[in-house]
């Protein structure tokens, strides 16, 4: 196992490795690493932008938050959770040499996020008719820009898993042919992880 499953997931049935195998390499190309760090730093920043201008706004956040659809963002959570274990358990088929199989998998992580994207744009569509924009208030400004930044990212996402179902499909992965969906299996997590921090941040605390 690599490092990847044995840092996500138990193991599926898969030819053992020695301990000198694991945590020997980043997952994927380790170009996506650095994209991923600068993203996070991106998002890191607007994280902090964020919190010190609502701590001199408690009052008015704290009002305008209880505008927001919490619901639809608890299911958006749901949503990303469980295309993030998906692409998990695809790269793992893939991993086991069942690339097609791995499709699958991809295909439906693909079904979750074009769900995030269904319930997000109904979402946007009430607020833009509630008259929302991003010069309404600081905290719409603050709300539109972090989602749809992030929001951007869910859309890249999406291409990248069309690619890797392709590209599964083709019995393109394999145990020696991890490179390209560890890579792309990555980015996704990174869209997964920045809205685990995003959602609470700007929907639930107060």
């Amino acid at each position: 196992m690599d490092t990847y499953t044995e840092a996500l997931m138990p193991p599926l049935s898969v030819q053992a490795k020695t301990p000198a195998d694991a945590g020997r390499r980043l997952p994927g190309d380790l170009a996506i690493w650095f994209f991923i760090l600068a993203e996070l730093l991106a998002f890191g920043a607007f994280f902090i932008a964020y919190a010190f201008t609502r701590a001199h706004n408690v009052e008015l956040f704290n009002a305008q938050q209880l505008g927001l659809d919490r619901t639809s963002g608890a299911v958006n959570t749901v949503l990303l959770l469980t295309s993030s274990f998906l692409v998990v358990r695809a790269v793992q088929l893939a991993e086991a040499g069942q690339s097609r199989l791995a499709a699958r998998w991809v295909a439906g992580a693909f079904a979750c996020g074009m769900g995030f994207v269904v319930v997000k744009s109904f979402e946007y569509a009430a607020k833009f008719a509630a008259g929302v924009s991003l010069s309404s208030s600081t905290f719409d400004m603050f709300y539109l820009v972090l989602t749809f930044f992030h929001f951007m990212h869910v859309i890249l996402g999406l291409v990248i898993l069309t690619a890797l179902w392709n590209g599964a499909r083709q019995g393109r992965y394999g145990p020696d042919n991890m490179n390209g969906i560890e890579t792309g299996a990555a980015y996704w997590h990174m869209v997964d992880l920045v809205w685990l921090i995003l959602f609470p941040l700007i929907y639930v605390m107060r």
